[in-house]
């Protein structure tokens, strides 16, 4: 039975720079996959440098999970790895061939095929990085036996890329995809959507799915908070999740029997000349895909994924993330900001942005603002403000959970609700934060010690 959820906590951060549903297909040749977009991997190579790969061929494996594999989004040329301290590895780059080939497995029908033979194919042809779990925020353990997976069918985040126009036509793909995943657990498939809103055919005309929808404002796409209203998770349970967009990869690949690592990524932000979005592949040259397509090239953060959750990335030298649908493109804000004038804290703040009533743009909430990088404030002592309680939807106390996770109480994390949680869930938290702390860092660091001490 499906069900309705209705917000009442969160915050919408509007932004200028909005894509235009117009797409465009850069030919890129640089390409890269990063280890450190899967949290707490150890990658065990198995391509060294100067070694030809098609689309779909290993490139390494999890170290304590062999059975998961991360191919290449692409074929062509390993020209290098690079490495980090103590030999890290952060990156895989790969040059492009003229001409792109696959390694092909053959058609697959997943209405046909059992769960074992289901998770068999998603793991051997690099599908299963797709699939988080929850608790941790990790990509799933192929050995536990999910209770639920959830799928959220929108994004509620600034400037973020629209669903229904990136699945528009992917209809089969997408049912593909959910069918394959209601093969990996006993439980219910939930796909969430915006309440009150119209959504693509893609969305709307699934089967095998609850359906869910759910209103009020960010963090409402973020499928924590759908988790969280719908089967929360308790300790020794655990819930997988998959994004929209790489539901309808999945789909794809059974459906082609090739491994489908294209992605339309919105590029958006109030320093892109012309947002738009773009059709590429996964680990893509961001230079590549922003191209001269900025309108400064000095004083601009390029932003692999959204402005609360993203990756600061080198427009000239870095790669899209494996998990991002969006680049954003924002004002760095390195300029002086003097009491009264260039926006400081006397002024009366008409251009700022602020929840509270601190500044007169509290007039027009639903004016599309010019944001840059600035805290607007430094890092201070965490005290009680009762802002983050008023954009942090969940029935759990905030400030007390990342209060525990600093010093490592894990009697209280837990008794806190840490197995509900995320990094991105607290985003909102971070941006609203009078202290300065990085509150997402915080409880990445609690997770860390929660998946070391009690899992």
């Amino acid at each position: 039975m499906s069900r309705t959820i209705k917000l009442r906590k969160g915050l919408d951060i509007k932004l200028l720079g909005e894509a235009e549903k117009v797409k465009s297909t850069p030919q890129v040749t640089a390409f890269a996959i990063k280890p450190p977009d899967f949290h707490g991997l150890m990658p065990k190579m198995t391509v060294k440098v100067g070694d030809k790969v098609k689309t779909g061929s290993v490139i390494f494996f999890d170290k304590y999970q062999e059975e998961v594999k991360f191919v290449s989004p692409i074929a062509g040329e390993i020209t290098e790895i690079v490495r980090g301290a103590k030999r890290k590895i952060l990156e895989i780059r790969i040059k492009a061939d003229a001409e792109n080939s696959f390694e092909e497995f053959g058609i697959i029908n997943p209405d046909s095929m059992d769960e074992a033979g289901i998770k068999k194919t998603i793991l051997d042809n690099g599908l299963w990085p797709f699939i988080k779990m929850r608790p941790i925020d990790v990509v799933a353990n192929p050995n536990d036996k999910p209770k639920a997976i959830f799928v959220s069918g929108f994004d509620s985040s600034p400037l973020a890329p629209d669903y229904d126009y990136v699945l528009h036509g992917q209809a089969e793909a997408f049912q593909a995809g959910i069918t394959a995943l209601t093969k990996l657990t006993e439980g219910k498939v939930h796909l969430t959507t915006k309440a009150n809103a119209r959504h693509d055919d893609a969305l709307t005309g699934v089967k095998g799915v609850q359906s869910n929808t759910i209103a009020g404002k960010h963090p409402a796409g973020n499928v924590g908070t759908q988790i969280h209203h719908l089967d929360p998770i308790n300790k020794g349970e655990v819930v997988w999740t998959v994004n929209a967009l790489d539901v309808a990869a999945i789909g794809n690949t059974l459906l082609s029997g090739k491994y489908d690592s294209s992605r339309i990524v919105a590029l958006t932000g109030s320093e892109v000349k012309k947002t738009e979005y773009i059709k590429t592949n996964i680990g893509a040259s961001i230079a590549s895909l922003v191209g001269d397509n900025i309108k400064s090239d000095d004083d601009v953060r390029v932003i692999s994924g959204n402005v609360l959750t993203g990756d600061k990335v080198d427009a000239t030298a870095g790669y899209l993330g494996f998990y991002h649908h969006q680049i954003t493109a924002i004002p760095e804000g390195n300029e002086p900001m003097f009491q009264l004038s260039g926006g400081g804290w006397l002024g009366p703040g008409t251009k700022k942005f602020s929840i509270n009533r601190s500044y007169f743009s509290w007039l027009t909430p639903n004016k599309k603002r010019r944001l840059n990088t600035n805290l607007n404030g430094e890092i201070r002592s965490f005290v009680v403000t009762g802002e983050m309680e008023k954009v942090f939807p969940f029935d759990i106390y905030p400030m007390q959970l990342i209060k525990s996770t600093m010093y490592n109480d894990i009697d209280l994390m837990e008794n806190l609700g840490i197995y509900e949680v995320a990094p991105e869930d607290f985003a909102l938290c971070e941006f609203v934060c009078t202290s300065k702390i990085d509150i997402q860092d915080k409880i990445r660091q609690g997770l860390d010690v929660i998946k070391e001490e009690c899992m």
